[in-house]
């Protein structure tokens, strides 16, 4: 309790003299000749958090692809070693498929689940009810979600009284729940955990694409009508085209969410039945297997599997501005 105390109180001097610095620098700002005053206002503003940005961020960056070319320990270096683990071992393999099921199948369905939903509610009866009801999931976090769905896909013999919604359906259809349940067979527990990905994220891309819709110019959309387009065609042809960059910035979003999936493994499976991912794989490597160099690989992999998604994102954001 005392050593909790004392690292306490050590944060706590430490904030006080880092505002004492920051004040202390924007009084000496203020002060600054009026000829280099904004220069030195710039400075004072931007000092802090560049400072923090260097600790907090960029420090830590290079120190992880430093340890990610030595051993557990960080003592021995052993080279691309680690790299060369991520590809080879057969568990890692399979991690790998799991993280490419996740990015192929999570952002597909949850950006087309969300442009339906955004276009059945759109200048419909009740709109603000359903868009709020699709979007409550996204106000639960990750963990609460699959609590949720572990009672979801709870098993118990169909036998004994059912608690699972889904085995209790799967019965009533005159179907046999598989053995041992459905989180423990693999490769569809890798599905039901999407599902729940699904369910979260739905509803944030239906608001980001109803107000894309709500954008498009009235004047199109009744030229069209004129021109007899039906329903599908309109769908097609004018809103899918006016919201194509919304979509591209919904999808880029829901993607580089995917990459980083971890509370929904750790809280539903906690990586079990070959269903781990890359975000919990590096978990379990660096903080239960206590392995710096696996992990700081992997988190390295990681890194740069999402950095052509930022990459692609910041491009399609210019070309916006541009158009704009």
């Amino acid at each position: 309790m005392t050593g909790w105390l004392g690292k306490i109180e050590m944060l706590a001097i430490g904030i006080i003299a880092f505002a004492f610095v920051v004040g202390l620098i924007l009084t000496l700002a203020d002060r600054a000749p009026k000829t280099g005053r904004e220069k030195w206002q710039l400075a004072a503003f931007l000092g802090p958090g560049l400072v923090l940005l260097a600790f907090g961020l960029i420090y830590p960056a290079i120190r992880t692809l430093y340890l990610s070319f030595f051993d557990a320990d960080g003592a021995k270096a052993v080279g691309i070693d680690n790299y060369t683990w991520i590809f080879t071992q057969p568990d890692l393999q399979l991690v790998l498929r799991n993280t490419a099921i996740w990015v192929v199948v999570g952002p597909l369905v949850v950006v087309a689940g969300g442009l339906v939903f955004a276009v059945l509610v759109d200048n419909k009866r009740g709109e603000k009810l359903s868009q709020s009801l699709i979007f409550i999931p996204m106000a639960i976090s990750g963990v609460a979600a699959s609590i949720i769905w572990r009672f979801v896909y709870a098993y118990v013999e169909p036998s004994s009284p059912q608690i699972g919604l889904l085995n209790q359906i799967v019965i009533w259809l005159g179907i046999t729940p598989p053995d041992g349940g459905w989180l423990p067979n693999d490769p569809s527990n890798t599905f039901l955990m999407i599902i729940i990905f699904i369910w979260g994220q739905v509803g944030f891309t239906m608001v980001l694409l109803s107000a894309a819709i709500k954008s498009i110019p009235g004047d199109m959309i009744e030229a069209a009508k004129l021109d007899g387009t039906n329903t599908w065609q309109m769908f097609w042809r004018i809103t899918v085209p006016s919201v194509r960059p919304a979509l591209i910035t919904t999808y880029m979003v829901v993607l580089i969410g995917t990459l980083k999936a971890f509370d929904i493994v750790y809280t539903t499976t906690n990586g079990n039945f070959n269903t781990s991912v890359l975000a919990y794989q590096m978990y379990f490597e660096s903080f239960v297997g206590l392995d710096s160099g696996h992990g700081a690989s992997l988190a390295v992999f990681l890194f740069i599997l999402v950095v052509p998604a930022v990459i692609f994102q910041v491009r399609q954001m210019r070309q916006q501005r541009e158009i704009v």
